[in-house]
């Protein structure tokens, strides 16, 4: 019975899982405005191929692909998407939530790295890691701040909500607070956030200013967690005024909470032990009530109004070891809110782990789905523009001259294999020429024969047919030149060096 009770309940999931993605696909068909069955297919095509997407011609030849190549390129020619209701199709779905029952989402910049376009528009200077150890190279691309909703358990899945290219020079604070804005409003909108729900969790890496995004997201439903260097210097509250009979102005900041520093610590407010399968033992703790102190400069440069104190609750956490083995150092972490008990200070750090799930969403857009590797495969002129998502340039894959292989399609080109092949290349059905072939010269077996005031023998033949034989040619040393030794077993009609080439490029 409690065996017939599970099989029944695993079959009534799965068939609200179909619900969902037939209800989604066809959400999705109706954001194509113009090619909409065309790119349909694609979409298919690019989710369905056996291994990793690199050409769209192995798309055009996948099952899930039933039109020609030429209605493939005529697809992402002239094709449209309705870019805002997908982008509402995406938060109205099931979304992933954590135990509590809140939503969990996360930030991150991944680039497209283009440092040969030199001609596509709005390049920025990328920060990227991995290419060598202790290395950090900017190269040249487009940087796209993207947002996703973290799962839970034995996963590292993500729903993908929002995707924005960052222009050059771009305040990215502001344009991610504008973009975090628009994707809960969506989420509002959509039913997934109710008052009285636990508010969405965001979760950032260091590269972000977290006080500040908390700053300009105080007025939503949200909380902020980012991790921070581990050389920042916070400033505990304003010390309660006391009485100065030599007058004054009242401090404004309380004493330095030193990251580095454990005499400026004092005791944590909340500490948790947590014993982990992968890390060890896992120390947190926790200090209430840390701001730092801001000035005038950079993005607070303009501000009109005093400069505010942002509080929020320092995280520390440790543990015993790596996986990998390197030597574990601290963390340290950010949070909006204040008061944070021991249950929160385990929700902060264990969410702040999960962020790391989009990292294998960006290998898994690039590496499997082909997002940074079909740009050269596109033979179209770039219709986007500075504002499209992917706009293609004559220096990222537009070919300059047309050629069989990357033409219009449907002309009638002549088919290379039915004319007869050139003197130059090898077969039929190929268009790459092959260098010519050099003449090799071998040392001659002995000194003597080298020198141009040898005399000549009988079989010996001259270049020319003179009636009598011109001079030997005097070697230079800008272009020296080497005689070979007479071969009488050479065939007179052709020298060694042209029965060579005959016979590497005979069919």
């Amino acid at each position: 019975m409690t065996a017939t009770r599970t099989e029944t309940n695993a079959s009534g999931l799965a068939r609200d899982a179909l619900a969902v993605l037939a209800a989604f696909r066809h959400e999705l068909y109706g954001c194509l405005t113009a090619r909409a069955d065309e790119l349909f297919e694609l979409v298919e095509a690019m989710l369905c191929t056996d291994g990793p997407v690199r050409t769209l011609v192995d798309l055009a030849l996948a099952p899930e692909h039933r039109r020609g190549h030429g209605s493939l390129y005529d697809g992402l020619n002239h094709g449209r998407l309705d870019v805002a209701r997908l982008r509402f199709a995406l938060a109205a779905r099931p979304l992933p939530r954590a135990a509590d029952g809140r939503i969990v989402l996360a930030a991150d910049v991944s680039p497209w790295l283009r440092p040969d376009a030199e001609t596509s528009p709005d390049r920025a200077f990328c920060h990227t890691y991995g290419r060598g150890k202790d290395q950090h190279h900017m190269i040249p691309g487009w940087p796209y701040s993207i947002v996703a909703a973290l799962e839970t358990g034995r996963t590292s899945w993500t729903a993908l909500l929002d995707a924005v290219r960052l222009p050059a020079g771009a305040d990215v604070a502001a344009l991610t607070a504008k973009q975090l804005r628009d994707v809960v409003e969506r989420l509002i909108a959509a039913g997934q956030h109710e008052p009285g729900d636990p508010d969405i969790l965001l979760v950032v890496d260091a590269g972000y200013d977290v006080t500040r995004l908390a700053f300009l997201l105080a007025d939503l439903p949200i909380e902020i967690l980012g991790r921070l260097r581990s050389d920042r210097v916070m400033r505990r509250p304003t010390p309660p005024r006391v009485y100065d009979p030599y007058g004054g102005r009242p401090p404004k900041h309380g004493t330095e909470f030193v990251f580095g520093d454990p005499a400026t610590w004092a005791e944590p407010h909340a500490a948790t032990i947590t014993e982990t399968t992968r890390y060890g033992t896992a120390t947190a703790q926790a200090w209430d009530r840390l701001h730092p102190r801001l000035t005038r400069r950079a993005a607070w440069l303009g501000f009109p109004d005093e400069l505010p104190i942002i509080e929020g609750t320092v995280l520390r956490l440790q543990v015993d070891h790596l996986p990998s083995g390197g030597d574990p150092k601290p963390i340290w972490l950010w949070w909006s809110g204040t008061g944070a008990t021991e249950t929160d200070v385990d929700r902060l750090w264990q969410a702040f782990l999960r962020r790391f799930d989009l990292e294998h969403t960006f290998r898994m857009l690039k590496q499997t789905l082909g997002w940074t590797v079909l740009s050269s495969a596109i033979p179209r002129p770039p219709i986007g523009g500075p504002g499209s998502s992917s706009p293609l340039t004559p220096s990222s894959g537009w070919p300059a001259t047309s050629s069989p292989t990357c033409d219009a399609p449907g002309r009638n080109l002549p088919n290379p294999a039915d004319s007869p092949p050139p003197a130059f290349a090898e077969g039929s059905g190929t268009s790459a020429r092959r260098p010519p072939c050099q003449p090799a010269h071998r040392n001659p077996p002995n000194p003597a024969a080298d020198d141009p005031k040898a005399p000549r023998t009988s079989t010996q033949r001259h270049a020319t047919r003179s009636a009598s034989p011109s001079p030997p040619a005097k070697p230079t040393h800008a272009q020296p030149t080497t005689r070979r030794a007479p071969n009488p077993a050479a065939e007179p009609e052709k020298s060694h060096s042209a029965t060579a080439c005959n016979e590497s490029f005979a069919p």
